[in-house]
């Protein structure tokens, strides 16, 4: 049986990341350990003046290629993967002159940060790490006798262990460093395989992996009795998992669902063009609206629903200035998120202890590909992300009337909403705001009058005569199969349908939409969203 504590006389180590490489080494020093490490980080430890030795003064080899080949050599893999107390393993170490290794610091090849930056393929290829992840595993499964560090955020604990026992480690705490490891290399190996996936346009891989690294535990998932965590997968996209915090109190599971939500869709907007803001509610939108400033945006948005929008997630288009800071403060909201903010929005904001403030630095491309994963029982459903926009749809009129300009531009907008609205989906807009918005149903025509429930509903909060959603347009985010959902949005007061089509009923729905006198467009994009 493996002993409790083993001793640390021999630490290899190479590092991509230097972060608190020297104060590692000094210490490492202090308690008498041998180091042995590689090209740059050999040169960073002796420039700090601590003693190391070469790898090649082990294998007996120098780096070579490039630095390809440097530490796959059994005198190095055989250090790490050697039992001790094993008769014939420690025989073997001594005939072939082997070192034992009792640590190994590694952190790989920036891999995921090249990818990130848009790097060329032969520069991708070139920051896949091999000897490090080699070395990790190796270390890792003989962890009974080796510690391995992936993580400089590990280092404390290391040299706090050989603090407290006499420069060695503790069996617990070799194992907890194991699997962190082995967790390291399997991300590490989704990574490329999910890259190598994406630049050959392989859509189905016969072997999909999925990782992440862990950016922050979190107190519970959907409902309290559910563990959770929040992982980073290193995709560039600016969202939630990129944004800066600068104030309130830790995100929630669902917080960051739906704030999500909320930022995926009001990306649908062009800043350039309008300034957009949605609020969003259990990850369905319920007011989206755009206008000549964000404040404009907002009041508009918040008349589509008030009694939702209260402790709901605000995203902006734009960055987040003091008018619009000082409106939706106004109500209870429980995390705003924008581009960016002036210091007198944060300001404004910082009164509101608990208001989250997220700013990512930009707005995530709603035409940029990318993958959408769902576990099922025994499995994972993996697709591509929904990137379709309907500005580079063509919009078929199949009506005998045609949609005025101003119809036309509240339907796009429409669809853009709709394409974020749980299925079965239906959207009501006028003036480039929601105005009804029906979700999650399982009749189509069910969400068509809940939508225009909600647009009367709107009405009355707002002290008008009549429904908001007369004169509005309708979204569908799939086909109407029957004419009745379409009848009601008629009824509701819409002038306007925009819809993929491609029913066996579609002209039985465009016949009732001639009757009606209703303008309607096919896109021939479905939007569905479960």
């Amino acid at each position: 049986m493996a002993k409790d504590l083993c001793r640390v006389a021999r630490a290899l180590i190479s590092v991509s990341d230097k972060t608190g490489l020297i104060d590692l080494a000094r210490a490492l020093a202090g308690h008498g350990v041998e180091i042995v490490s590689t090209g740059g980080t050999r040169k960073a430890i002796a420039d700090a003046g601590v003693a190391v030795k070469d790898i090649s003064d082990i294998t007996g080899f120098p780096e070579m290629m490039d630095g390809r080949v440097k530490t796959l050599h059994p005198k190095v893999h055989g250090g790490l993967l050697a039992i001790r107390e094993n008769p014939e393993h420690e025989a073997a170490l001594l005939a072939h002159s082997i070192p034992q290794i009792d640590l190994l610091v590694v952190n790989l090849y920036p891999f995921e940060a090249t990818v990130a930056r848009g790097a060329s393929y032969e520069d991708c290829v070139e920051n896949i790490d091999i000897g490090g992840p080699a070395m990790i595993r190796a270390a890792a499964k003989n962890h009974d006798h080796v510690a391995v560090v992936v993580d400089p955020a590990d280092y404390a604990l290391v040299l706090g262990e050989l603090v407290a026992n006499a420069g060695q480690t503790q069996r617990r705490t070799r194992r907890r460093l194991a699997h962190k490891a082995y967790a390291r290399t399997a991300a590490y190996d989704a990574a490329i395989s999910n890259w190598f996936a994406s630049a050959l346009h392989v859509d189905t891989p016969e072997w999909r992996a999925v990782g992440g690294h862990l950016t922050e535990p979190m107190r519970y998932g959907e409902n309290p009795h559910q563990s959770a965590g929040f992982y980073a997968t290193g995709e560039k996209r600016f969202g939630v998992a990129t944004a800066r915090q600068t104030q309130g109190k830790q995100l929630s599971y669902n917080n960051v669902n739906d704030t999500d939500a909320a930022f995926e869709c009001v990306a649908e907007f062009d800043p350039a063009r309008t300034a957009a803001v949605a609020i969003i509610k259990h990850a369905n939108p319920c007011g989206v609206a755009e206008g000549a400033t964000l404040t404009d945006a907002y009041l508009k948005a918040l008349r589509c629903d008030p009694v939702s929008a209260f402790g709901g997630i605000v995203a902006l288009n734009r960055t987040l200035d003091a008018q619009a800071a000082s409106e939706i403060v106004k109500i209870f909201t429980e995390v705003i998120i924008a581009p960016d903010a002036t210091g007198e929005a944060i300001a404004l904001v910082a009164a509101k202890k608990n208001l989250r403030l997220l700013l990512t630095g930009g707005l995530p491309d709603p035409r940029a590909r990318g993958l959408s994963v769902r576990t099922v029982a025994g499995g994972l459903l993996v697709q591509a992300r929904d990137n379709a926009v309907v500005d580079d749809m063509e919009l078929k009129v199949v009506t005998r009337r045609a949609p005025t300009a101003a119809e036309l531009a509240d339907m796009k907008f429409a669809f853009r909403v709709a394409k974020h609205v749980k299925s079965n989906a239906i959207v009501y807009v006028k003036d480039g705001a929601t105005v009804g918005v029906g979700a999650g149903q399982m009749s189509r025509v069910d969400s068509s009058r809940i939508a225009a429930w909600k647009a009367a509903e709107a009405a009355k909060a707002a002290g008008l005569p009549q429904s908001l959603a007369i004169g509005s347009v309708v979204a569908s985010d799939a086909f109407f199969p029957f004419a009745d959902g379409l009848l009601a949005a008629a009824e509701a007061g819409a002038t306007a349908v925009i819809q993929p089509g491609g029913s066996m009923r579609d002209q039985d729905v465009i016949d009732a939409a001639n009757e009606a006198n209703l303008a309607m467009v096919f896109t021939g994009h479905r939007h569905f969203r479960h």
